[in-house]
């Protein structure tokens, strides 16, 4: 199963170096996640402390009462792999991005990359753009 970040690609600009990183879950999560039952839209990486986690990503489980589906949850990665997005994200004030999350085998992994995110005006002229581009394309498509 592959669950994508669709707002990503809206709100901010991506840069093309991924990095694949694990991520800790409770049983009935993975279990939710190789079901597809998960939502990356509102999450982001932190790195607190040396350790990089993922905020605010929702992976509601079945079943449990007291369960916060948008728990903080640990994600795994080397040592020179945390320093290396911390010190690309400061140099050039890029946030780390949460892009994809998949099962690999039977662990279930989580796609980064880093982004500067899109101003309001930036957004509203991809928008603009891509309704250009489908008009364009009906208009090719009814001639044809």
């Amino acid at each position: 199963m592959r669950i994508f970040n669709k707002r990503a690609r809206f709100e901010y600009e991506l840069t093309g170096e991924k990095i694949e990183a694990g991520i800790s879950l409770r049983g009935a999560e993975a279990k939710a996640v190789r079901e597809g039952h998960a939502d990356l839209s509102q999450s982001h990486v932190r790195i607190l402390n040396g350790e990089a986690f993922l905020i605010n990503a929702n992976i509601p489980v079945q079943g449990l009462q007291s369960y916060d589906s948008t728990r903080i949850r640990k994600l795994l990665l080397h040592k020179t792999q945390i320093v290396s997005l911390l010190t690309k994200s400061k140099q050039s004030k890029l946030q780390i991005v949460p892009v994809s999350l998949y099962n690999k085998a039977r662990l279930i992994k989580l796609g980064l990359t880093l982004g500067k995110a899109k101003r309001k005006f930036e957004k509203k002229e991809a928008i603009k753009r891509r309704d250009i581009d489908r008009d364009i394309e009906k208009e090719f498509k009814g001639s044809i």
